[in-house]
Parts: C-alpha cells; structure tokens; sequence
C-alpha cells in the first residue's frame, strides 16, 4: 500500500515508517522539519504544517492509507494540535479517495477511562494529561465522523524497551499498564490489512 505517516519525525513515528517499510508498504513521510531526519532508503520525505488542508491535500494524493502519529510535547497544556490535524486529514482523505486512517490516540480517551489504573485515571488525567486527553479526544471524533474507515489506537503507557513481539487488546474493565512503542507501531502497522478492527477504538497493552 501507498502509506503516509504524519508525525513521521517523532520518536513513534520512525518506528511506525520503518515497520511499515518492512511489510512491503511505500511510504511518505510527513513532518513539519526534516532538518534532523535521516530517512531510511525510498521513503519519500515530505514537509509541511499538517493542520494546513493544502499541504494535506497534496501530501495524500495517492495515498492508500494515512497514519497520524502526531503528538503533542506540553500534555498538560490546553491545545487543539491534534484535532486541527485530523480535520486536514479527514478532509485531505475525502478529495483523494484515501481508503484507510489509523490514528494514535491515548489510553483514557472515551471508554479506555475504565482501562486506566486508579492512579492513572485520578492523579495523571486531571493534571499531567488534562490538555492532551482533550485534545485526542477531539481529534477521535473528527476522524469518527469523517465515514471512512478508521482504527483508532490508544496505547497505555509508552517505552522505549525492546518489542516483546505481542500486544493484548483489552476488553471491558481490563487493565492496561505499559506497551513498548515498537509494538505499537507494529500493531499500527498490522491495521493497515485487516479489518479486525475496523471504525473502531482499541486500547492495547503488553502489560
């Protein structure tokens, strides 16, 4: 597939290219400065401000799929980056005929509250993530509404360890704790040609 990963230059946006490069996918590569980005062979680098619709639009133009990795640095900050993002993508997927959005939300976001630790949901969502939670919750529903077929990922906490290889995805009250940012983007990756998951959220785990 023809797959742009917006975000691309972030910490879980190199894993998401490079494992979508590994299973055979063509990848272009979107990021506000490429000033520090090593691009990895035949990956096409584009660069751009992702809330901007033309520099989106032009980007998806034969695009399969768009994956959105976009996340913000301050979390406790009030901000709309993420769902200013998704509308441009939603609006860019919908004049390029884009087949497929995946995006990464966050543990917490909707019904995943119920997921979350008691110390998680009381101590780190009213305070360190109260800008972010908002935002990605937006941004779900921009992409939800949007009458394309979406997977919406929200990851427990993240870590840079090495992939176990696996995720869990959790169901009902079923807690999730920590999930490695490799298998995430494998998971990410693995949503591109299935539709186990298809218009839906999930929350996903290794722990």
């Amino acid at each position: 597939m023809n797959v742009l990963v917006i975000g691309a230059a972030g910490k879980t946006g190199r894993q998401v290219v490079d494992q979508a490069l590994a299973a055979g996918h063509t990848v272009t590569a979107f990021m506000r400065d490429s000033t520090h980005y090593n691009a990895p062979p035949n990956v096409r680098v584009f660069t751009g401000d992702a809330t901007d619709q033309a520099a989106m639009s032009h980007a998806t133009a034969g695009q399969d799929a768009v994956i959105d990795t976009v996340g913000g640095k301050t979390p406790w900050k009030k901000t709309e980056i993420e769902q200013k993002v998704a509308r441009a993508v939603v609006a860019a997927a919908k004049k390029n005929g884009t087949r497929r959005i995946i995006a990464i939300s966050a543990l917490g976001v909707g019904d995943s509250t119920a997921q979350a630790t008691l110390p998680f949901r009381l101590l780190l969502l009213p305070t360190f993530l109260r800008g972010s939670t908002a935002d990605k919750t937006a941004m779900e529903r921009e992409i939800a509404q949007a009458e394309i077929p979406y997977v919406l990922v929200r990851p427990a906490v993240l870590n840079d360890q090495p992939a176990v290889g696996s995720v869990r995805v959790l169901s009902g009250v079923e807690k999730g704790h920590q999930v490695t940012r490799a298998d995430l983007a494998a998971f990410v990756v693995e949503q591109l040609t299935t539709d186990t998951h298809v218009n839906r959220a999930v929350t996903i785990a290794n722990s």
